[in-house]
């Protein structure tokens, strides 16, 4: 859900999943300034209150209420740039924790269906250098070693395995061009990043 979103156009979401019965999913719902989400709120209490109650009125309008509507939410509370949620919209959702992915496994997926047929080796060292990239590089906030940029890693390198089906050094190739933006070490790292990915 993009952070520009103004009050009128998620009142017409919320107004179009009330009348259908549909469940609406906001991504990254903590991206959206504060004095919006205040807004948001006041629209999904008058919504909540409506169902309770039966009635039909909503933004001014009469419309027909269905029951089987649901609004849902996902935030990251520890990026930069996220804002708290007010107690307003906390009262109104239910919390689930969600656990950290398993990357090696998802890795693993990724790369399988790419095409690579060494996939569950390759998959190890790439969660490894990651791993590794996460602890000993920057703590930076615009550096990325997380599954977003893995996953982005792992796109460009089936991409590429496509393009030029015999070429052995493809993820090493993915990961220099991906970070070499990230680390000007990295190209003089080259060698010992090919020993990681050809080793046994």
């Amino acid at each position: 859900m993009p952070f520009s979103f103004v009050p009128q156009a998620v009142g017409k979401i919320f107004s179009g999943l009330a009348q259908c019965g549909a469940w609406g999913c906001f991504d990254e719902f903590n991206r959206i300034d504060a004095s919006v989400l205040s807004v948001i709120s006041s629209q999904m209490q008058t919504i909540r209150n409506a169902l309770i109650l039966h009635c039909k009125r909503f933004q001014g309008q009469e419309i027909s209420l269905d029951d089987r509507m649901g609004i849902f939410i996902t935030m990251n509370p520890g990026y930069a740039g996220r804002t708290e949620l007010p107690e307003s919209v906390k009262a109104l959702f239910r919390p689930v924790v969600v656990i950290v992915p398993d990357l090696q496994q998802i890795c693993e997926i990724m790369l399988f269906s790419e095409g690579f047929l060494m996939a569950k080796v390759l998959a190890k060292k790439m969660t490894v250098l990651y791993k590794l990239a996460r602890e000993q590089l920057s703590k930076q906030s615009h550096y990325d070693f997380g599954l977003r940029a893995l996953k982005s890693v792992l796109m460009m390198a089936g991409e590429l395995k496509r393009g030029s089906p015999d070429l052995e050094e493809v993820v090493t190739r993915v990961v220099v061009d991906c970070w070499s933006p990230t680390s000007f070490l990295l190209q003089a790292n080259l060698g010992r990043l090919q020993v990681i990915f050809f080793q046994p």
